[in-house]
């Protein structure tokens, strides 16, 4: 206990200047006062030092600084772009010797003298060596570092209380069970046994891609401490000299990546959350090879249905099946008044109209920053999703530019019919509002023929509302459009009894009137 304690004297004082920097931010006076405006620039140097502090506390504070790079909700703009770039980079000697591992657990199974270290991470470390006259690849976690983690995480769920104490109104719905999602992401990931198992079953997905490669698992040399793995070579995805070697243009490349990660989260539910470029790599002959496999995590039905509805809504800019969609996945309380968050999205969407330079990252930033004034918290697998959509299309942006996310998500969406072709949404829109307006239509030629009736009488009295210049002139130019769908609905009744058909003209005008009072009056109830 005494350790514990310790420890968390030591985070707190470490992490201490800047929450009290962040707290007179908020007031000069810490406890009271006006808030202090603070620059950006200020807030980048900040965010710098807490990244190198969660460095040099070690693995655990590495891995929450990496989520938080994923979580909006809880931290601002700046510090999530920050701590993006964090990387698995912590003394060797924490968590002691992987090779150890190795030797206690196969060393009667593998030649130890044939072991070459190849990589090494905040919680792993990954060597060669030959099995059976074949060179496979080890991941070997450190032996000692499960306590160390486990001690880190207390110390966490000791400090986010504290933290909630000073935390926004809006912040508290996120932090109620932030400290949980930080254990249960990093747990997993310790947990060399389900990442075994999850490379498995992702390899059987793509067992008929032959772009896409996922190293074939030794069942029998895996434990709780090690996966063993075929050794497949590659140079990182991202080098040109590679890529151009291999025959492949990055635009060729980066929508292979894409459309991999689209079939992991919306067709097999079972999806790889860490594609940098340092987990991804070209063959000589063109293959994607994907690598490490510990932030990796299942989908249940409901939730691929409400994700796949997400990517729908955003292409379509669907405004209220995003607001459905946002509640159904958790990220906003059922509670919320839905009227102010449907008001929010459709500036998001405005914002999004004509806009060439449209990215994940953009939405999401712009997304979740104006829903930051309701309760909002982004679960794990949401949060997951976010990773592997900001982190996977910066891999695609660098080897195309001009790559279009959302353009391939549409066709990705098309292609496996999650997503109507746009003649056919046309067609299922008409039908709906031909549904809708039909019988108030069938019945304007009576309701004009008594209304002019009482106007040759003098008995037609008009009371109406005051109403904004918009909304007057759309009523008007409805009001024309149906008095001239029925004028020629009769017309073409009356052309009836001539022996040439040119009641199929009057017909065909009447439809083009009926459709434009239609899409008028839709686009004004909208509009509301």
């Amino acid at each position: 206990m005494m350790r514990y304690y310790r420890r968390y004297l030591q985070v707190l004082l470490r992490v201490l200047p800047i929450a009290f920097a962040l707290l007179r931010d908020r007031r000069r006076f810490v406890l009271f006062g006006p808030s202090r405006r603070v620059s950006d620039s200020v807030h980048r140097e900040r965010a710098e030092r807490l990244t190198r502090i969660m460095l040099d506390l070690g693995p655990a504070f590495v891995k929450v600084g990496q989520v938080l790079s994923t979580r909006p909700d809880i931290v601002p703009p700046t510090y999530v772009e920050t701590f993006a770039t964090l990387q698995d980079e912590v003394p060797e000697d924490i968590g002691g010797d992987p090779f150890t591992v190795l030797e206690a657990e196969l060393g009667d199974a593998i030649d130890l003298e044939t072991v070459e270290p190849i990589a090494g991470g905040s919680l792993a470390f990954v060597y060669t060596a030959v099995y059976e006259g074949e060179r496979i690849a080890l991941k070997v976690r450190r032996p000692d570092l499960v306590p160390v983690i486990e001690r880190d995480l207390r110390v966490i769920q000791g400090l986010v209380p504290l933290i909630a104490l000073f935390a926004d109104e809006s912040q508290q719905y996120s932090l109620e069970n932030v400290a949980d999602d930080f254990e249960s992401i990093i747990l997993d990931e310790l947990d060399f046994e389900r990442e075994s198992a999850m490379m498995t079953e992702l390899r059987g997905n793509f067992e008929d891609n032959e772009r896409v490669v996922i190293p074939q698992v030794y069942p029998e040399l895996c434990s709780d401490r090690v996966v063993a793995m075929e050794y497949v070579e590659g140079e990182k995805v991202t080098d040109e000299e590679a890529l151009a070697a291999a025959g492949v243009d990055g635009t060729e490349m980066a929508t292979l990546i894409a459309r991999t990660y689209l079939q992991m989260g919306l067709v097999d539910g079972v999806f790889h959350a860490d594609p940098h470029p340092g987990n991804l790599s070209v063959t000589p002959d063109g293959r994607l090879v994907i690598y490490d496999y510990g932030m990796s995590q299942r989908l249940t039905e409901q939730e691929q249905a409400d994700l796949t509805s997400l990517y729908r809504a955003l292409v379509r800019r669907d405004v209220d099946e995003l607001v459905r969609t946002l509640v159904a996945l958790e990220v906003l309380d059922p509670s919320v008044d839905r009227n102010a968050v449907r008001r929010v999205l459709e500036m998001v969407i405005e914002n999004l109209e004509g806009r060439t330079d449209i990215t994940w990252r953009t939405i999401i930033t712009d997304l979740f920053g104006r829903l930051r004034e309701f309760p909002f918290r982004i679960p794990p697998n949401v949060m997951l999703l976010v990773r592997v959509g900001t982190v996977g299309e910066g891999v695609c942006r660098n080897l195309d530019p001009t790559f279009d996310f959302l353009e391939t998500t549409r066709s990705f969406l098309v292609d496996h019919g999650f997503l109507e072709r746009e003649f056919q949404v046309l067609l299922e829109d008409l039908q709906r509002d031909l549904r809708e307006s039909a019988p108030v239509v069938a019945g304007l030629p009576a309701r004009a023929d008594s209304v002019l009736d009482r106007l040759e009488r003098g008995e037609l009295v008009v009371r109406t509302d005051p109403v904004d210049a918009r909304t007057r002139d759309a009523v008007i130019r409805e009001l024309g459009y149906a008095v001239l769908t029925s004028a020629f609905v009769v017309a073409s009744a009356l052309l009836t009894f001539h022996d040439r058909a040119y009641e199929i003209v009057g017909l065909a005008a009447a439809l083009v009137f009926f459709l434009c009072y239609v899409r008028s009056r839709r686009a004004r109830t909208r509009s509301r």
